[in-house]
């Protein structure tokens, strides 16, 4: 009876709370289309909050429905672009999210296909998409929760410089921003930047800061700290003003930290800035410098916990085994994602992790170039966090990566939901990974192989083979990425072959392109807190 009352739409915020479920899983919301009127105008603004997004970069048809709603529409038709009318929703007003590079890069994509004479030098003379797409938003009085200024080194630049100029000219588009992030970039205008976002947004919960050395701009940035309400949220890139913390409205607020290609030599005011923060419950360090001695001092000194969730050490990450432990003996029981590519102290920061860390959930460990026992150290790794272990790398070298596959898929947890192997996978020994890992469903296998086989294609050696007997016919995943480790190629990635693509998608396994799939973490980390 209840489900019946949920289909005929009897019960409509019970409806809603279902459908926000399934707010990622766009495959679920265009069925949801279909049901009836209720369900089709409650799943409508899910698939349109974040139309620029990569989930959708293989279809630009949404450019177009956007510009149906133009109401000039003779410099589209000047260019041979002739749209209909009439859109059944008001589509624009849905949008809540902006990236202005995406907004970019996704129009350019759409002239290419939409105009074959089209050429990217000429760009400017179609900067009036853009600009009228962020009027339109304006208009049909769309509330952008998040929004992004990135900049990108390359001949659009000048694009999204302006697109950025367009969206802080419509002002009423960001009065109720959220989340406002600036992605890396030196910013010739970041005070004027400031300065407005100072005078419209108090609301703000989520910053991610570049890196700021100009004093006028730590001036405006201090600034919009203060004047934040209910701020849970900062990312401090490359530069460190923590002081722009101490005394301000945040204190009873900042939940989470994230450094981010943070230097901490010589920074000494780490221990007075999170003792005046009363509701920290996540610090996150990814690729940072100097933590030594003195950063390990500070934090052991602290009379609260350092709630470190991420420790994040690649190849300029040097740390020194005696600090690690000090921090490790203050914070590992909260520790749940650990990437370690720096070869410095490998086999002492393995053995660190395991004495002290029990929770830990995102591994990622790259770099085993030599030494048997630094794998060794990794399967103990592996079967001590098996319990909570969900996302699983392995980047090692040719030479040790039998070992790897000999040993992996049978101290693998039943379920992961991601485990990306970087390996040369010669075929007897994946095969015997394959028969061992076959009690492990994994949501998401990537796998690249290190062997070259240019004159070997997928068709023709029984690499594809072991994986269509081992996976694809037992259902062992839901998505799966396989390349080769030569020159991008046709033959190289599995997700060019278009009839295996075909045949894996009838037995309800996505095939998907490998870089796409591969988590880059500080993205993974935005989606998870």
């Amino acid at each position: 009876m209840a489900c019946s009352k949920i289909f005929s739409g009897d019960i409509p915020e019970l409806t809603n709370k279902i459908i926000q479920y399934f707010r990622n899983d766009l495959s679920t919301l265009y069925s949801c289309i279909l049901v009836n009127r209720l369900w089709c105008r409650l799943a409508i603004p899910l698939l349109w909050e974040n139309p620029f997004s990569s989930k959708y970069h293989e279809n630009y048809r949404y450019i177009e429905v956007y510009l149906y709603s133009l109401n000039d529409k003779r410099q589209l038709n000047e260019y041979g672009i002739n749209l209909p009318s009439n859109p059944l929703f008001n589509y624009p007003s849905f949008i809540q999210h902006l990236d202005t590079n995406s907004i970019n890069e996704c129009i350019i994509r759409w002239l290419r296909i939409r105009i074959k004479s089209y050429d990217t030098y000429y760009t400017d003379k179609l900067y009036f998409i853009p600009k009228s797409l962020i009027k339109l938003f304006s208009e049909k009085e769309a509330k952008l929760r998040t929004l992004n200024f990135t900049y990108q080194h390359d001949y659009d630049n000048y694009t999204d410089i302006i697109i950025s100029e367009l969206v802080l000219q419509n002002s009423n588009l960001i009065g109720n921003i959220k989340n406002l992030y600036f992605e890396p970039y030196e910013y010739d205008n970041m005070n004027s930047i400031l300065k407005f976002l100072n005078s419209k947004c108090d609301s703000i919960s989520s910053i991610y800061l570049p890196s700021i050395e100009n004093h006028n701009d730590s001036i405006e940035l201090s600034r919009l700290i203060k004047l934040q309400k209910n701020l849970n949220k900062i990312l401090l890139y490359k530069s460190l003003p923590l002081s722009i913390l101490l005394n301000s409205n945040c204190l009873n607020t900042l939940n989470i930290i994230i450094f981010w290609k943070i230097d901490f030599k010589n920074i000494n005011i780490l221990n007075e800035v999170f003792e005046q923060l009363n509701v920290i419950e996540s610090i996150h360090i990814i690729d940072c410098y100097s933590l030594d001695s003195n950063f390990s001092q500070q934090i052991i000194n602290l009379t609260k916990p350092f709630k470190l969730k991420s420790l994040i050490l690649y190849e300029k990450s040097l740390i020194l085994k005696d600090s690690m432990e000090l921090i490790l003996q203050k914070s590992g029981d909260y520790l749940e994602n650990f990437v370690l590519s720096s070869t410095n102290s490998k086999p002492q920061l393995l053995e660190l992790i395991t004495s002290y860390c029990t929770k830990i959930k995102f591994l990622e460990l790259n770099g085993f170039y030599e030494h048997h026992q630094d794998i060794y150290s990794t399967f103990n790794l592996i079967e001590t966090f098996k319990q909570n272990l969900n996302y699983l790398t392995i980047n090692t070298s040719i030479g040790l990566s039998s070992i790897v596959l000999q040993n992996l898929g049978q101290i693998l947890p039943f379920k992961l939901e991601y485990l990306d192997l970087y390996l040369a996978l010669n075929t007897k020994d994946f095969v015997l990974f394959l028969k061992n890992s076959q009690n492990t469903f994994i949501k998401k296998l990537l796998l690249k192989n290190k062997i070259n086989r240019i004159r070997q294609r997928f068709g023709q050696f029984d690499m594809l083979y072991n994986i269509k007997e081992y996976i694809m016919k037992k259902k062992r995943v839901k998505y799966i990425a396989f390349r080769t480790n030569d020159h991008p190629a046709s033959g190289s990635e599995l997700s060019r072959l278009k009839d295996e693509v075909k045949e894996f998608r009838l037995h309800d396994i996505i095939v998907q392109d490998y870089r796409q799939m591969k988590i880059k973490f500080i993205e993974f980390l935005k989606e998870k807190i």
